[in-house]
């Protein structure tokens, strides 16, 4: 009921996911990321201890393909999963269980990897296209993860639709860059793609809050600064919060 892609850039060594599904607040279940060392989508039949076994495994440096067969050996319900996974060269591997719901699959890029589930037929393959033709474009990881998404969304995502969508994208810090969440929305690509804009021009003001607050201004000034003409609601109309 989910398809997701897992990428690292090899110019920055950043990794990510994005994701999207028919079930509400994917973005607590299916993603995970580990600085520096790689990231990974756990689906189909989510398992947050599984994950974070994977992330555990990937932050003691294990490769793509050692996470999955650690994983097929440990998880008793492997045949219900389905996992993919991007470690800190770029290498990639995933698995979809023999009981995971039609159309569903998974494929293997330089350095990325797609999967899905209850797919239209073409939602996969895509996905897998909207990545590879950012390939050399020097756009950064989140936008290239976006497009994926995007193309899954337009070729019918899933034959139910989709409720909610996720991007998380890590650097070398110990903090994600980006860790945007759609948990409830009839178009939630679409709208992931509102909050993915919005916040772009504040990524590098809040990886600066996060180290080194000094001097800084508010959010919001911020983005006055970086978007010109646009203004805070405060600054408008007064917004009743009940």
């Amino acid at each position: 009921m989910t398809y997701s892609i897992v990428a690292r850039c090899p110019e920055t060594g950043e990794c990510g996911v994005a994701v999207a599904t028919y079930s509400p607040n994917v973005g607590a279940t299916a993603p995970g990321a580990v600085p520096g060392r790689g990231a990974l989508a756990y689906q189909c039949v989510s398992s947050p201890i599984h994950r974070a076994m994977a992330m555990g495994l990937l932050a003691e440096g294990a490769s793509a393909a050692g996470v999955i067969a650690t994983l097929a050996a440990r998880d008793p319900f492997w045949p219900s999963r389905q996992v993919i996974v991007v470690d800190m060269f770029g290498g990639v591997a995933g698995h979809t269980g023999e009981t995971a719901p039609p159309h569903a699959g998974h494929r293997l890029g330089e350095g990325f990897a797609v999967a899905g589930n209850v797919l239209t037929e073409t939602c996969l393959e895509d996905a897998w296209q909207g990545f590879q033709a950012t390939a050399g474009s020097g756009l950064p990881l989140s936008e290239r993860l976006m497009r994926a998404l995007e193309a899954g969304a337009r070729s019918g995502g899933q034959p139910e639709g989709l409720t909610s969508a996720a991007l998380l994208v890590h650097g070398a810090a110990p903090f994600p860059l980006l860790d945007l969440r759609v948990d409830l929305h009839d178009q939630p690509v679409i709208e992931l793609r509102r909050v993915l804009e919005f916040m772009r021009p504040l990524q590098a003001f809040y990886v600066q809050r996060k180290t080194d607050p000094t001097g800084l201004p508010r959010w919001w000034q911020k983005r006055m600064e970086a978007v010109p003409g646009w203004q805070p609601n405060h600054l408008q109309r007064v917004i009743p919060q009940q």
